[in-house]
């Protein structure tokens, strides 16, 4: 009996009915302005969002917002023995993080969108229509060989010195009459689903890439598999069903997957599918024992994005600093524009590096301080909130006792043309403002003591201390303060100018630093801390009287 392809295909898959065409209908074209772009990003849920994961999406979300298009999520689940379980709506919670919220598709708890489902294994029928189409026309067929007979081939191959893989002569199942594989079926063999390539590694393709440029690329000849036993298609299948029914337009993803490209680009033809723009990134790499290598879920705990969070790197702080490895000019355009929203930075392919991008930590903790230094009180001191209720028990603490007055902590030096940078990451914070608490003040003492100048006498430092305590004037602006203080040490022979004090440093008890130490020491335990003036503003004048008898105790070694 003479079974065509038709048949083949009708035994393998009697429930399909549907047909390319009314899946064109189902997901028609979106109603878009030309120019506009569709991206995705496509986590498989098998752990922690990357790094890299992160710089990916980052490039997609830039390039669909700034062109009116649409960034969507997907979920693409079709190796479930890989899956993690909750992984998927981690990835997409992160992802939110950053702020960089997809418009459509996979959301963690729901779907959203007209072209789903956006989880790839509930869209086992979407799939089934495509390969029984190829069926049919004989561009794929099933394969019914074993682990054991694979495992077979390749040691043939080793041993023949010729390219691995099932293709031309070694691709036995592609032989098969469609009567062989009929029957075999009709027996209950278990086979899984190859796709029959027309290509000759021997021969080369031209590819544009949108980072790259024309690359020549060998043509795929391997029979795929596209369709697996457990009912679910492979990536490479999946992906191509899935990027032509939601209308991608640019597919952006590491340069590793340069070498999968043919395979794609016959997959698309075979199915006359129109292929979307492909952008292969660089990959972030990291400096390990003066050789480059590729940033490791299992070696380096900064390939994992969870691991800023944790830490409280600001989220546009490390937004920006990827920026800076996406685009050559964007540091130069974030130097000029401080304060700007980068969705003011026009994004283009065509400035982004060719090779692989060293992870800087410094250079990143660089731009978080710089991020951090121009936001408002406001926004610092709700960010850092948020950050303690998730991450930090101890600042929550803090900041929950009186807001108001941490939120003019947060002021200290803020909003000028050069405001403090005190802060890298929102775990710094804690450290810095610990003292301006009574109990942790105590603490501090309790723990470090004071750090006065062993080179200035306790005696001459507890006058200074004692006269402050009994004639400051709280009322006078910072300048006039300032000189209020100069005037204090000039009566103790300090004197108020560093460079005459410089000259002549024998004449002298010190300068007016010196002076304004004493006062830092005793109000915070340390020699270094925020702008004096603001300190002495944000206690009361009673809890600033209590430190100074305290310090005054101890330099009398009354504790």
């Amino acid at each position: 009996m003479n079974h065509t392809y038709q048949e083949l295909a009708d035994l393998i898959f009697p429930e399909v009915k549907q047909t390319i065409e009314d899946l064109e209908k189902e997901y028609p074209e979106r109603n878009l302005p030309k120019e506009s772009e569709v991206t995705r990003f496509a986590p498989s849920p098998t752990g922690f969002l990357h790094t890299g994961s992160l710089f990916t999406s980052l490039v997609a979300y830039t390039v669909a917002k700034q062109s009116g298009g649409v960034f969507y999520t997907r979920l693409e689940d079709t190796d479930q023995k890989r899956e993690i379980e909750g992984s998927g709506k981690q990835l997409i919670d992160q992802l939110k993080e950053f702020n960089l919220a997809p418009s459509e598709g996979y959301l963690g708890d729901e779907e959203k969108g007209s072209y789903g489902p956006y989880i790839q294994s509930k869209r086992s029928e979407i799939y089934k229509v495509v390969i029984k189409w190829l069926i049919s026309i004989g561009r794929a067929y099933p394969c019914f060989c074993t682990a054991e007979d694979l495992n077979e081939l390749r040691l043939t191959q080793e041993a023949n010195r010729v390219i691995p893989g099932y293709y031309g002569e070694y691709a036995k199942c592609r032989y098969l009459s469609v009567d062989e594989a009929y029957e075999r079926i009709q027996k209950g063999e278990k086979f899984v689903i190859r796709f029959k390539s027309q290509g000759d590694h021997t021969k080369y393709i031209r590819i544009h890439d949108e980072v790259r440029g024309d690359l020549d690329l060998p043509e795929n000849d391997q029979d795929i598999v596209i369709y697996k036993s457990d009912g679910l298609p492979t990536y490479h299948f999946a992906h191509l069903v899935d990027d032509h029914f939601m209308h991608t337009t640019v597919v952006t993803r590491g340069e590793e997957w340069i070498s999968s490209l043919p395979i794609h680009v016959e997959l698309f033809e075979a199915c006359n599918f129109r292929r979307p723009k492909y952008a292969h990134l660089p990959v972030i790499m990291k400096l390990d024992n003066g050789n480059k290598r590729k940033l490791s879920k299992r070696k380096d705990p900064e390939a994992a994005v969870s691991y800023f969070l944790e830490l409280g790197y600001p989220v546009e702080g490390i937004i920006k600093y990827l920026m800076t490895i996406a685009n050559s000019n964007f540091e130069e355009w974030l130097i000029a524009n401080p304060n700007k929203d980068i969705s003011e930075f026009h994004f283009s392919f065509s400035k982004m590096s060719l090779d692989g991008a060293l992870f800087d930590l410094p250079k990143l903790e660089n731009i978080c301080k710089e991020t951090l230094a121009y936001y408002s009180k406001e926004k610092i001191s709700k960010e850092a909130y948020a950050y303690a209720k998730k991450y930090s028990p101890e600042l929550k603490d803090l900041i929950e006792r009186d807001f108001d007055k941490f939120e003019s902590i947060m002021n200290i030096e803020r909003g000028g043309e050069k405001p403090r940078k005190d802060y890298t990451k929102y775990s710094d914070i804690y450290s810095h403002i610990a003292f301006f608490y009574e109990d942790k003040y105590l603490e501090l003492v309790k723990q470090n003591s004071f750090e006065f100048n062993p080179h200035i006498s306790n005696d001459l430092t507890i006058s200074i201390l004692e006269e402050f305590k009994s004639t400051n004037d709280y009322s006078l602006n910072e300048q006039d303060w300032f000189s209020s203080l100069k005037a204090l040490g000039e009566r103790h022979n300090f004197v108020a100018q560093f460079k005459l004090y410089k000259k002549n440093p024998e004449a002298y008890n010190g300068h007016v630093g010196d002076v304004a130490n004493m006062l830092r020491v005793a109000l915070t335990t340390s020699s270094r801390s925020p702008n004096l003036f603001n300190i002495l503003h944000i206690l009361t004048k009673e809890e600033i009287n209590k430190r100074i008898d305290l310090a005054i105790s101890y330099l009398k070694g009354e504790n």
